[in-house]
C-alpha cells in the first residue's frame, strides 16, 4: 500500500503549494502553462493508445464503456460529490468541482495508475507509483493553482481506486494477463488524450463518463479466453 499513499500524500502536498504558494502569476502565463500541459497530455494519451495491439477491442470499449457511463451519468455524480465537498468547506468560486473531476480523472485514468497499481500489489514493487508521483505533483500545483482545493480533494478517488488496484492484484495476479493489463492501460492513456483536447476548451468532453471503458477489456479478454479454451 506504500505506492498509493505516497501518491494521494504528494498529490495533498502539491495542491496546498500550488493553492497558497504559486500566486500573481499573470493570466497570459497561466494560460499558456494549461495549453502546454493540454499538448503534453494529448502526446501521452495517445503515445499509450498506441501501445494497444486489438484496435477493434480498443474502440468497442470506448463506445460500450461511454454508453455505460453516460447512463450511470458518472460525470453528474463526480460534479456533485465536487460540489458538496465545496459546501462542506465553505470554498467559493465555480471551478472546485472542475478541478475535483478533472483532478481526478487525469490522476486514476493513465496506464501509470494501472500498471504502478498492478506491480505494487504483484511484486511490491513501487517504483512506478513513485515515479507517478512525481508527475501528478506537478499538475497539482498547476491545476491547484487554476482551480483552487477541488484539486485536493482528488487525493480520495486516487487512494481508493489505487488501493483496490494493488490489493485486487494479489487476487487475481493468477488470472490477470499482460494482455489485459495493456488493453485497460491503452484505453486509459485516450482518455487522458480526451482530457488535454478539453483544456484547448474547443468543445467539453464529459471524459468522466468513460471511465466504464477501461474496464471493457478485462470482461472481454476473460470471457474469450473462457471460451476458447
Amino acid at each position: 500500500m506504500l505506492g498509493p499513499v505516497v501518491n494521494a500524500a504528494t498529490i495533498v502536498a502539491c495542491a496546498l503549494a500550488g493553492k497558497f504558494l504559486v500566486r500573481n502569476v499573470p493570466e497570459r502565463v497561466e494560460e499558456i502553462i494549461m495549453k502546454a500541459i493540454a499538448v503534453v497530455l494529448v502526446y501521452m494519451g495517445i503515445m499509450g493508445a498506441s501501445q494497444n495491439n486489438r484496435i477493434i477491442l480498443l474502440i468497442c470499449s470506448i463506445i460500450l464503456g461511454s454508453i455505460i457511463g453516460e447512463l450511470i451519468n458518472i460525470d453528474k455524480g463526480m460534479n456533485l460529490l465536487g460540489k458538496w465537498a465545496e459546501n462542506k468547506l465553505g470554498a467559493g468560486g465555480g471551478d472546485f468541482s472542475k478541478g475535483f473531476v478533472t483532478a481526478t480523472i487525469i490522476f486514476c485514468t493513465g496506464s501509470m495508475a494501472i500498471v504502478g497499481s498492478f506491480e505494487s500489489g504483484f511484486s511490491g514493487n513501487h517504483e512506478v507509483l513513485f515515479a507517478k508521483s512525481v508527475l501528478d505533483g506537478i499538475m497539482s500545483v498547476v491545476f491547484a493553482s487554476q482551480m483552487g482545493l477541488g484539486v485536493l480533494f482528488s487525493f480520495i478517488p486516487v487512494l481508493i481506486y489505487e488501493s483496490a488496484l494493488t490489493l485486487g492484484a494479489a487476487f487475481v495476479k493468477n488470472w490477470l494477463t499482460a494482455e489485459i493489463i495493456a488493453e485497460m492501460s491503452a484505453v486509459g492513456s485516450l482518455l487522458i488524450a480526451v482530457i488535454g483536447f478539453n483544456f484547448f476548451e474547443i468543445k467539453e468532453i464529459k471524459v468522466a463518463n468513460m471511465i466504464p471503458a477501461i474496464f471493457i477489456p478485462v470482461i472481454f479478454i476473460t470471457l474469450e479466453n473462457i471460451f476458447l479454451l
